[in-house]
């Protein structure tokens, strides 16, 4: 999906074509999992990061295509609406100090995005969804100038038979509202985690991802509030599934299996379940072809690209070309300060690393339906939610995650001999959190709780207090 297409009109030849490059890639991939054939370089860490462009008076600013031609940074990308931006980094190997690294590179990157913005008489924001964000600004003339976003918001309502997206959010308050096209999408930003794994433990990484989006989803929540509402703690879990609610083959938009979910089940022997659950459950958005050899899977990638699981199987290529498997960690908000993103992608990595290499066979201690509900009930509530873990013992997320989880991963991130200065500052940093209930969206209701409902003053105290890279435990109102 990051790469740009040359047209966003298509004829029913090109699906039926595209379809007919799936299927053969398919089982082109299908063999690469029955020989062994991916890389065996594991442990390889990577992110993006989601980030907004705002004016003097922290509304939306739409300027993505002259601020990135003006910054000429390969690091950093146009996303689905002109005032938001992505932000990418070296990958790491998840070794030594590789999560100082981390936070290094990307703050590199962003000063000088920052710096660049400021240029256009405009700032960088992290958070999950902006304080100042009105359902005005979601209109197709803030839509990216590529044609890949075009294609997508055609072929969305085309399959949708033409019926609008529907928001209908019930958290503390209600949210109800209706758009034409696929904007509503863009009003949510996140920081996605990568890891590379091996095949042979690929499949229990990837299941472990999803028991662990709860836990990871309640640490980090940062979207409270959308249009003025005060919802979910983590709203734009319910924002990103409905605002592209496509289903699949034979029920378009109100299918079984969704585009944008928690998925359908636990892979019970290898990720290619899921490559294959692509190939026979949904259609085609964006029947682009591609003149290249097929062993590199162009067109399964594309269309694996446009299903969002909150965990996401990916295929890459290492440097010298050999397949290697990534899962893509969706569900973590951006914000609200880089030291805040890279302590979560500490806690992700210790806790799937301590859990993924033991032998015994979690699946059955946590079904999938539980971890589902988990996420969701994490995504409501954050901290405070009330959650079934292992063995069916109900526990209240905050608990959960001081005497359980955080231990895990940090005696994860020491067998992986992981800095211990580093493994004590970024487990610190959510400890503290714990400690005090103040993530991101617990913050953000206090500083409302205090000063009203003022999202212009609420999203420039989120921008100074950002600034200094302090986390969010640490802030005051």
């Amino acid at each position: 999906m990051g790469q740009e297409i040359q047209q966003y009109h298509f004829s029913s030849a090109d699906f039926d074509s595209f379809r007919e490059r799936v299927r053969n890639e398919t089982l082109r991939l299908a063999e690469w999992f029955r020989d062994g054939a991916f890389s065996t370089r594991d442990r390889v860490i990577g992110l993006e990061l989601e980030a907004w462009l705002i004016d003097r008076e922290a509304q939306p600013a739409p300027i993505n295509t002259e601020y990135l031609r003006t910054l000429n940074d390969p690091m950093a990308v146009p996303e689905l609406a002109r005032f938001n931006i992505e932000l990418n980094v070296h990958p790491q190997s998840l070794t030594g100090t590789a999560l100082s690294k981390l936070h290094a590179d990307l703050r590199r990157t962003w000063e000088h995005c920052y710096h660049v913005a400021e240029d256009f008489d405009a700032r960088l924001l992290m958070t999950g969804i902006l304080p100042t964000l009105e359902d005005r600004h979601l209109v197709m003339a803030n839509m990216s100038e590529m044609k890949r976003y075009r294609a997508l918001n055609e072929q969305v309502l085309l399959q949708r038979q033409g019926r609008p997206l529907r928001l209908d959010i019930r958290g503390n308050e209600t949210l109800r509202t209706e758009h034409r096209d696929v904007m509503l999408e863009s009003a949510s930003t996140s920081f996605q985690l990568h890891l590379k794994v091996n095949l042979d433990r690929a499949a229990r990484y990837y299941n472990l991802a999803q028991m662990l989006s709860a836990p990871l989803v309640a640490v980090s929540a940062n979207s409270p509030y959308l249009f003025g509402r005060d919802l979910w703690d983590e709203t734009r879990i319910p924002v990103f599934e409905q605002s592209v609610e496509v289903g699949g083959h034979a029920a378009a938009s109100h299918g079984p299996v969704h585009r944008v979910s928690f998925g359908t089940g636990y892979v019970h022997g290898s990720l290619f379940e899921t490559f294959q659950e692509n190939c026979d459950h949904f259609p085609v958005l964006l029947p682009i072809e591609y003149d290249v050899p097929p062993e590199q899977l162009a067109h399964l990638r594309l269309h694996n690209g446009t299903i969002w699981r909150w965990n996401r199987p990916l295929i890459g290529f290492d440097d010298d070309g050999t397949p290697h498997l990534r899962i893509e960690h969706r569900v973590i908000p951006a914000g609200p300060t880089l030291a805040d993103g890279i302590a979560n992608a500490a806690f992700f990595y210790g806790l799937i690393f301590e859990l993924g290499e033991r032998d015994e066979v979690l699946e059955w201690r946590l079904p999938f339906a539980t971890a589902r509900d988990n996420f969701y009930a994490a995504a409501r509530h954050g901290l405070e939610a009330q959650v079934t873990w292992f063995d069916g013992k109900r526990v209240r997320m905050q608990a959960l995650l001081v005497d359980k989880l955080l231990p895990l991963a940090r005696r994860g991130l020491e067998r992986l001999e992981l800095d211990g200065d580093d493994i004590e500052h970024y487990t610190g940093i959510i400890r503290q959190r714990l400690r005090n209930g103040c993530n991101g969206a617990a913050w953000q209701r206090a500083w409302v709780a205090r000063h009203g409902r003022d999202w212009q003053g609420l999203t420039e105290a989120c921008l100074e207090r950002q600034r200094t890279d302090t986390p969010v435990h640490e802030w005051d109102i």
